[in-house]
């Protein structure tokens, strides 16, 4: 059996050299695919920051995902038909710069994952997972009744946002883009795991108690994670929405977050690669048997049933020794 890191590297070469192959064969949908994995994957890996580090159970990571999605939707909008966001007290306008998106959909998002976290870290177990739950249904709805972008019907921008230096409307550049930034933050998770502040977040996630009798603040270790895992979330919503060039409440549905959640359970719990393995395996799910019935949830249903009942570390924990890995 290989050690984990050595997995790791490679899924990621698998990943990088799915998407040089399809651009060597000509084939844009299949870049899309593989960008939209690696997307997917990033939300992953910022839940995985709250679940599988601080052992926070979020079903409303769709709220960051779906704020980082209108964050950018928003800005493009009012980019393109040239109106401001605001004129007074001072004026805000719009813009299609990339980097300027995913600052704002970081900030945004962050934001967000911190009040909820304030409110919703004064619970644990079942009513923790509601009070994430409930607040991301109330961002859903209120896109729902937003007309002014959308609605119910969401909101479509006709040209993919800018990056300096590259084009982003070709797809194997964009899946560039995609890619470094998932390495980037794989990285930056895998430092802040080993760290101190990692190291006393996996102590509260067990025992709280202890943590609190060396004198560190569970609570603000948990918050911290939180909030963190918000904004990588929110990123990863930024990116998706330029992907598809087309942002709806969907993105803040539950679904949404059910299915960022079955990303990590079928990679693994804490594992550093999890998401990524996960989201792949899901997405090539989505497309090989999607093809076949429109009932392919049910295959999906079973081979997580099997994940959860016989490879209790996931792929990752069944494929690979179980140390950890830094990247």
């Amino acid at each position: 059996m290989i050690s984990e890191r050595f997995f790791n590297y490679i899924v990621a070469l698998l990943i990088l050299g799915t998407a040089l192959v399809a651009w060597v064969m000509d084939e844009p949908f299949l870049i899309t695919l593989t960008t939209k994995a690696v997307i997917l994957a990033l939300a992953g890996v910022g839940l995985n920051l709250a679940l599988g580090q601080g052992g926070l159970i979020s079903l409303g990571h769709a709220a960051f995902f779906g704020l980082g999605g209108y964050a950018m939707g928003v800005l493009a909008s009012h980019a393109q038909t040239f109106t401001p966001l605001m004129e007074a007290p001072f004026l805000i306008v719009g813009t299609n710069s990339m980097p300027v998106i995913w600052l704002v959909a970081i900030v945004a998002s962050s934001l967000c994952a911190f009040v909820i976290g304030l409110l919703s870290l004064r619970t644990s177990g079942v009513y923790f997972i509601m009070v994430t739950l409930a607040f991301g249904q109330m961002l859903y709805y209120f896109s729902i009744s937003w007309p002014a972008y959308g609605g119910e019907d969401g909101l479509s921008i006709y040209v993919r946002n800018s990056f300096p230096g590259l084009n982003t409307l070709d797809p194997i550049q964009f899946f560039g883009i995609c890619f470094a930034i998932l390495m980037l933050v794989i990285y930056g998770v895998s430092r802040l795991t080993h760290s101190p502040f990692g190291l006393a977040l996996n102590g509260a996630r067990q025992n709280a108690q202890r943590v609190h009798t060396v004198g560190l603040n569970p609570f603000k270790l948990q918050l911290a994670a939180f909030t963190i895992s918000g904004a990588i979330t929110g990123l990863a919503g930024a990116l998706f929405a330029d992907l598809n060039r087309f942002v709806s409440p969907t993105m803040f549905s539950w679904q949404t977050s059910g299915e960022i959640m079955i990303f990590i359970i079928l990679g693994g719990v804490a594992r550093l690669y999890g998401p990524v393995v996960g989201a792949a395996l899901f997405i090539l799910l989505e497309h090989w048997l999607g093809g076949l019935s429109d009932f392919w949830h049910v295959y999906l249903g079973i081979i997580l049933l099997c994940v959860v009942l016989f490879a209790r570390g996931g792929l990752i924990g069944a494929l690979a020794k179980k140390e950890r890995a830094h990247v």
